[in-house]
């Protein structure tokens, strides 16, 4: 419970981080600008530079807005179950062009466990940023399946991996963050790591 706190607590920092650099800042912007527009003798061409510049950081403060929303719980994800939202999240890896994403899925979820679900949802997306972001991965490959009677998901990238035996090298925020959804899923997980030879984990839900 204490370890689900915790992480409770960094992802509301998280949010709150991203809610003060890409929406307050955006809207101070705005409001400086709104207030230039009653300044006297303004010249029709300084009126549209303004009107213009206004439009546009609202509509970048707008899409900003959109995107925190999606992290916090994607809507495809919320009507159309994890299976849908995990489909998604590989579209989107997929689109920066930078690493390419394998799924596949055997298993069939039960709508009702939707609140568990997400924090399998959550898992794969600290997987997948650390390994584009820290594994510097080009290849991802995500596969769910009944073993024992039991959900599990195994987990491959192709980075730069680290060495998993030493136990510093996961104790990073976003490992916390996992191992505490795992104990929430009463599930298990297995991380297998070395060097140059990528990552492998396996966990169960």
């Amino acid at each position: 419970m204490h370890a689900v706190i915790i992480t409770q607590e960094e992802e509301r920092k998280r949010i709150a981080q991203d809610l003060h650099d890409d929406i307050s800042s955006k809207l101070n912007v705005v409001s400086l600008n709104s207030y230039l527009l009653t300044s006297a003798n303004l010249t029709e061409t300084e009126t549209k530079e303004i009107t213009a510049n206004i439009i546009n950081i609202t509509a970048k403060a707008l899409d900003n807005s959109r995107k925190i929303a999606h992290n916090l719980l994607p809507p495809v994800f919320d009507k159309f179950g994890l299976h849908a939202g995990i489909e998604e999240l590989c579209e989107e890896f997929e689109s920066s062009k930078s690493v390419k994403v394998s799924y596949q899925n055997k298993i069939e979820f039960d709508e009702s466990e939707k609140n568990r679900h997400l924090h399998v949802f959550r898992i794969l997306q600290e997987l997948m940023n650390n390994s584009l972001r820290h594994g510097k991965a080009s290849e991802i490959s995500i596969n769910l399946d009944k073993v024992n009677g039991s959900n599990s998901c195994f987990y491959k990238d192709n980075g730069i991996g680290f060495d998993s035996k030493n136990s510093e090298n996961q104790k990073g925020l976003g490992m916390k963050n996992i191992d505490s959804r795992i104990s929430f899923l009463n599930g298990s997980i297995d991380i297998k790591s070395e060097i140059n030879k990528g990552i492998e984990v396996f966990f169960t839900f």
